[in-house]
Order: structure tokens, then sequence, then C-alpha cells
């Protein structure tokens, strides 16, 4: 019985795959067609190579006809490339020489009145044109942008790069790399204003906050001491982490306006709280004596 069943089996697949296979049937039906095209293109060019035979044995004459013909057109065309050529270049034969001849010579030596080439007129009368119209776009209509105008609009796309690079740049400092730079201390002072004003004074002379004008610091006085003061905050003395809040390039703008305020020594000054330092890496000194509670 299992003989039985696997045999009908067999049947229905092989009957499957030679009656219900449409791309079987497709693939042989193109590849018929183009057998047959192959055939009537090899029997056409052997009937024209046979037709031709009977021509030359039948009518020699109209076949050498044709032949002479084709040479003849052949020729032409040959003749008429090398005179456009010739004309392109301003070239003239040998045999209109004695027309081009200039009535004067000196020691046998004649001059010839050659026509300025075709190429050279056509590049001059080109140069005129270009420079009109080069004189319209750019200086009467306006419609480009000139020398000086395009060096100044490269100037503004590369001043915006270069600010683009710097915040990014800025913002890629931390506590272990950052250096102190007068040039930021204008913007450090709008932020402090903003933020650190409340609690420092508006000099930085000290209110709640500790006094941030002497030599004195609980929490060191360089310019990465102060980066990690601010970034991290002091909780337990009720100052906030302003991580959250500025971003690392104001950080470190922040932190270099605090440094400016050394020294200045403004009015109603809070007494001194931590440990004096007496130099400063900003200051030159190889061994800075500072101390962090």
């Amino acid at each position: 019985m299992n003989e039985m069943v696997n045999g009908a089996e067999a049947v229905a697949e092989v009957s499957q795959w030679k009656l219900g296979t449409v791309n079987l049937y497709s693939d042989i039906l193109v590849i018929t067609l183009i057998v047959v095209m192959i055939a009537l293109l090899f029997a056409a060019l052997v009937v024209n190579k046979a037709m031709k035979s009977i021509l030359s044995v039948t009518m020699p004459e109209v076949v050498k006809k044709e032949q002479e013909e084709k040479q003849a057109k052949a020729a032409q065309r040959k003749l008429n490339r090398a005179a456009a050529w010739n004309k392109l270049l301003g070239v003239r034969p040998m045999e209109e020489e004695k027309d081009l001849m200039i009535d004067h010579s000196y020691d046998g030596i004649v001059e010839l009145d050659n026509p300025i080439p075709v190429w050279f007129n056509a590049l001059f009368y080109g140069s005129i044109i270009f420079g009109f119209i080069y004189l319209l776009v750019y200086h009467v209509f306006g419609w480009g942008m000139n020398q000086d105008q395009e060096y100044l609009h490269e100037l503004s796309v590369a001043e915006k790069a270069k600010q683009e690079y710097l915040a990014q740049a800025a913002n890629l400092v931390d506590e272990s790399t950052v250096e102190y730079n007068a040039a930021l201390a204008p913007a450090g002072k709008a932020i402090f204003t903003a933020n650190c004003a409340a609690c420092h004074g508006a000099n930085g002379e000290g209110t709640i906050g500790p006094n941030l004008t002497d030599r004195f610091w609980i929490h060191g006085g360089e310019v990465k001491d102060i980066f990690k003061t601010v970034k991290y905050g002091v909780p337990e003395k009720g100052m906030v982490p302003w991580e959250q809040t500025l971003t690392p390039g104001q950080i470190a703008e922040v932190s270099s306006y605090i440094i400016s305020l050394r020294d200045t020594k403004p009015a109603n000054a809070k007494a001194a709280e931590g440990v004096e330092v007496q130099s400063y890496e900003a200051e030159g000194s190889s061994d800075p004596e500072e101390e962090v509670k």
C-alpha cells in the first residue's frame, strides 16, 4: 500500500513538473523564438550574398556603377572634411599662394596675406561677448557677486563655521582640561550676574557665599578648582550644582571671570574664608600653594 502511495506521489510530481510549471514553457518558447530569429537572420545574409553574386554575373555594369558611386561619395566626404578643417585653421592650398602675395618683397622673400583663422575669430569675438555678458551680470544688474563680495561672503561663511566649531569645542571642556582664558571673562560676567551675584555679590565681594576677590579659598583657587566647584556645587553649604543648568562652555566662561576678579578689592568685601593661596598657575607659579577643604 505504501509503495502504491509513493508511486502515485512520484507520478503526480512528474506530471506537475511537465504540465504545471508555466515558467518552463515560457523559457522554451523564448529559446525557440531566439533560435528562429537567428536562423532568419542567417538566411537573409545568405540570400543577400547570393543576390549580389547573381547581380555580378548577370549585370556586372550595374554593380560596377554602384561601387564607383560609393567610392565617389566617400572621396567627396573626405574632401569636404578636409576643406572644413582647412577653413577652420585658415589654411589655403599651395595653388592659391600666388593670389595671396602682397606687392612687396625683400631679398626675394615675399609676404602672404593669409586670412585670420576662423577659430581665432571665434575666440576673439566670443571673449568680447563673454565680457559684455559678465559686465551686465556682475556690474550692471548685480545678479552675481563680484570678487570683493565673494571674498566677504567666504569670510562670513568661514566665521560662522569657526563659531560653530568653537561652540562645540567649548562644550568638550571639563575640570581636568579647562584653562584660564581672559577672552572668556566678558561672557562669564553676564552668566555670573544672572546666576551667582545673588550669593557672591555683584562684584564678587561675597554676601551669603564667600568673597571671590581675595586670595583665600575654601575649595581651591585655580581655574580647575573653580570649574569643579561650580559644576558639582557644594550642596552641604547651600551651593547647587550648575552642571544641569549651564553648559561646560558656560562654566568655563564664568570660571575665567571669577579668576579675573582676583585682587580687585571691591567695597564691602566679606571677611576672608578658607586658606590663603599666595601664587597661582595662571601667574606662572610652578608649585601653586593651594588647599582644598
